[in-house]
């Protein structure tokens, strides 16, 4: 059989305005196509024959057997991601291809060690306190100076809000913050429990700025070992960070509770028990906001569980629609107030992120190593393409838990601005 060149074989697979160049010195496509791709071993065209979809391609990528060149993240995913067939090619023609480049690709390859399952397995019951503390350390221990980098001197890892086109990305962290307290209604005095706090960022800001005594808890002990020296820095009174599950909470009657990207760790099976525990330790007329990552309905895609997003980013993270979620707090005896999407903030919010890591790469590589960091460029760019495609959505809903006899306490219009 005739040897195909390797850069004509990803040009087959991959139906986009993309110039190859590979190892065989073979080269495929415009040579002013906006995006460049290197192809640096036959590993790489094994990657992408023998797995499904995007993973192949992330697989070559991350492990290094494949690069770009002069072509920022984002260009190559949304390039690619409306030319790629290699998850629609059947397995004959899968192996056609790889027969024609050789018995060096058809070799079994082990997938780079960032991934889920490479060197780090994850056993237990999906969701299970255990599996979760193992899922939560393999996203969010990383590397706090990782995180600075990308998230900003914020440490604030979730949508921010832009009030303006010409809002900073601190700014609008600093915004969101902001609008969730005054949501909750936030005065001194109160008291307030945020699930899944990061670094500490919401719990710092109400203590400070709204009197109350907060108390976050995150399951990344990095994350709570940092939130807990900067709160002593500060020397903040009325703030706590704990390493802890939510589920591990033994104080109840919080007057306001919030949840900023946690439900995307819950799963579809635990979201109403979820929402019965937080209801549960929320004072009759308190507020309760969640804020998420969601599909767009309930007849959306799911997360994959064998794609990229799972195996290397979010293991056993589940995306509901906005509805399953609504239902949840309803059902746990929840009043919903008000509810917005703000996926497009969300797409700008991982445009800032993005901008972020590119001007710490050097640092980045260097803290993390290259496979991690370009798992995260890849992670950050998929996203904000997806926010901007409406692939996904970003879901704040306020509820309250109404007093004996329906009373909500709630005022008449919102008491928040907008």
């Amino acid at each position: 059989m005739t040897r195909m060149p390797v850069a004509d074989a990803f040009a087959l697979v991959i139906d986009a305005p993309v110039r190859f160049t590979a190892y065989d010195g073979s080269a495929a496509g415009d040579p002013d196509a906006p995006v460049k791709v290197v192809i640096k071993s036959p590993k790489a065209v094994a990657h992408l024959v023998s797995a499904p979809g995007e993973l192949g391609l992330a697989r070559a990528y991350v492990s290094g057997q494949l690069d770009l060149e002069d072509t920022d993240h984002y260009t190559a995913l949304a390039t690619l991601a409306s030319g790629h067939k290699i998850g629609s090619l059947s397995w004959r023609d899968r192996l056609t291809v790889l027969s024609s480049l050789g018995p060096a690709a058809i070799r079994f390859v082990e997938p780079p060690p960032q991934e889920v399952g490479a060197r780090r397995r994850l056993s237990g019951l999906r969701h299970s306190r255990g599996r979760d503390a193992v899922a939560i350390k393999h996203h969010y221990d990383v590397s706090n100076r990782f995180y600075r980098w990308v998230l900003g001197p914020s440490m604030v890892y979730t949508c921010a809000v832009f009030p303006t086109d010409e809002t900073t990305l601190e700014e609008a962290q600093t915004e969101k913050i902001d609008l969730v307290c005054r949501k909750l209604g936030l005065r001194p005095g109160m008291r307030l429990l945020d699930v899944g706090c990061g670094w500490g960022g919401l719990v710092v800001h109400a203590v400070k700025n709204y009197g109350v005594t907060a108390l976050g808890v995150t399951l990344s002990r990095q994350q709570a070992e940092w939130g807990a020296a900067w709160i002593e820095e500060l020397g903040l009174d009325g703030a706590e960070v704990r390493h802890s599950d939510y589920r591990d909470v033994t104080e109840t009657g919080f007057d306001a509770i919030s949840s900023i990207g946690l439900t995307e760790h819950i799963g579809e099976a635990n979201v109403d028990s979820y929402a019965a525990d937080l209801a549960a330790r929320l004072a009759p007329g308190g507020r309760f906001l969640n804020h998420c990552i969601t599909r767009p309905d309930e007849d959306s895609p799911k997360i994959a569980r064998r794609g990229f997003t799972n195996r290397y980013v979010f293991p056993d993270g589940e995306l509901l629609g906005p509805g399953r979620v609504i239902e949840a707090l309803e059902r746990a005896g929840l009043e919903m107030r008000h509810e917005e999407n703000l996926r497009e903030h969300y797409a700008r919010t991982l445009a800032g992120w993005c901008a972020n890591l590119d001007a710490h790469w050097d640092e980045a590589v260097a803290e993390v190593s290259l496979g991690t960091a370009r798992v995260w460029a890849l992670y950050l760019a998929g996203s904000q393409l997806g926010f901007e495609r409406n692939h996904t959505q970003l879901h704040q809903v306020l509820t309250v838990k109404p007093h004996e006899g329906g009373i909500s306490g709630m005022p008449a219009r919102p008491d928040w601005r907008p």
